[in-house]
């Protein structure tokens, strides 16, 4: 499933209130991650939709550290290569590529003309952050 959408991502600064709104709106229900906790303590929740076979999300509580949003993310086979490619096209990296504790890396990267949207590649899979 490379270069499809894998994942999709709402961070915010009000989680107890978006958690209430997709729930009550979309029917979506939220669990903690076991694997993943934020640095600051706060754990970060998966998102299942009533949907069969539908992609599954996070929610990312912010803080108020950084503007709310929601993206979609995309499987990739290699998180690093796909920002530098996405640099060379006119791209920008957002948040550099990032392992998270289970092996997962990620980054968020704006499109040309400043849509933003994120790439991961699974433990496993190649995800070096300094290959040249």
């Amino acid at each position: 499933m490379n270069n499809g959408i894998g994942w999709f991502e709402i961070g915010t600064d009000r989680p107890a209130e978006v958690e209430r709104f997709y729930g009550e709106v979309l029917g979506w229900t939220f669990g903690d991650d076991d694997d993943s906790t934020a640095a600051d303590g706060t754990a970060y929740r998966i998102i299942t939709t009533p949907a069969a076979e539908s992609v599954r999300g996070g929610l990312y509580a912010t803080g108020g550290k950084v503007p709310n949003y929601a993206v979609f993310t995309v499987l990739v086979a290699d998180t690093a290569a796909t920002c530098r490619q996405a640099e060379a096209a006119g791209g920008k990296v957002l948040l550099e590529p990032v392992t998270a504790p289970g092996g997962l890396t990620f980054a968020h990267l704006l499109d040309p003309s400043g849509n933003h949207f994120g790439v991961f590649t699974p433990p496993g899979e190649p995800r070096r952050l300094n290959d040249g």
